[in-house]
């Protein structure tokens, strides 16, 4: 929490004041970093503090579910980091339940909010490439030895493995992208840790555009960060989070500038979009004084659900060894 999302808070303009956790070198990190902030042990002792506006989960995702019923059952509004639940069918019911109490929620995609990806999004909406047909989207680490924490130990019916985690936020920014995914075809593997470390995803959009997505530790040369195919030239980007990449030739030119257009031999470099991760919850804050919050998040949630239906298809499509169709709950 102090870590991830006060920083972001803060500079958005929001006041944290309480922080949950039993863990003893996080609480003397909170009240490090946030000297008037209240530390409690648990959700519902969180709950029970008189004045809250907000209430952001940043917990084990396999937690997500639960926790957010307990939110809601409180009446506060909610920001739940992602994975929203670990399956599609468990975030359905969670937001049905929401819905039903008239309680806001949203999901910290925050992602979307990164430049790189503003930038992207850029090159798509305004046509460099012409028209899109392919999408690769990487987020590809070296870590032969995996760290030792819940998302490497966990199982993934309990929120761990690269699935629930990177491929949450690589679907969630194809389908910003391209519109909702029909079908995939996946492998998935567990090679160093208890839950997946590798996975690939093929998704095909309903527009006819192809994602290729891939998350793995076990990449001693990470492949670009993004790669966009087009009828008229393709977009690469390596430079991510000063993640180490052997792809010198495509680092950006300068501050100003994410990525690269490319038509052939000829390239130029891409002005960089500015945003910050920060944006969303400004977002969350103008949400919470909507005439409809809910309407107002900058993240519906239900885009959360299509996308853990698109990771609970590809768990079978994995499995299976056949494309599979994704279908996704309603409302």
């Amino acid at each position: 929490m102090t870590t991830a999302h006060a920083p972001r808070l803060r500079e958005a303009g929001l006041e944290v004041v309480a922080v949950s956790t039993r863990d003893e070198e996080r609480s003397a990190a909170a009240r490090s970093d946030l000297p008037a902030v209240e530390v409690v042990p648990g959700l519902t002792e969180l709950l029970a503090l008189p004045g809250l506006d907000l209430v952001v989960l940043a917990t084990p995702s396999g937690r997500h579910a639960a926790q957010v019923r307990e939110v809601v059952a409180a009446g506060l509004a909610c920001v739940v980091d992602k994975p929203l639940a670990v399956d599609a069918a468990s975030a359905a019911e969670v937001l049905r339940r929401a819905a039903r109490a008239g309680v806001p929620l949203t999901v910290f995609q925050n992602r979307r909010y990164d430049p790189e990806h503003a930038t992207l999004a850029r090159v798509v909406r305004d046509g460099l490439v012409g028209e899109a047909f392919r999408l690769e989207l990487r987020w590809e680490r070296w870590r032969p030895v995996p760290k030792d924490r819940w998302r490497e130990n966990a199982a993934p019916e309990d929120g761990g493995g690269l699935l629930l985690d990177l491929h949450s936020h690589l679907v969630d920014a194809a389908v910003q992208l391209f519109g909702p995914v029909e079908s995939v075809a996946a492998t998935v593997a567990a090679r160093t840790t208890r839950a997946e470390d590798d996975a690939f995803l093929l998704c095909r959009h309903a527009g006819g555009v192809v994602s290729h997505l891939s998350a793995t530790s076990l990449a001693g040369a990470p492949g670009p960060r993004i790669r966009l195919l087009g009828t008229r030239g393709a977009f690469v980007l390596a430079d991510f989070e000063a993640e180490a990449h052997p792809w010198t030739a495509q680092a950006d030119a300068d501050a100003a500038h994410a990525g690269w257009l490319y038509r052939g031999a000829d390239r130029e470099p891409v002005e960089r979009v500015e945003s910050s991760q920060a944006d969303l919850y400004r977002a969350v804050a103008t949400a919470l004084e909507a005439p409809d919050p809910q309407a107002a998040m900058p993240v519906d949630p239900w885009d959360a659900v299509h996308v853990l239906a698109v990771l609970d298809a590809a768990r079978v499509a994995a499995r299976e060894e056949r494309v599979v169709r994704v279908v996704t709950p309603q409302p």
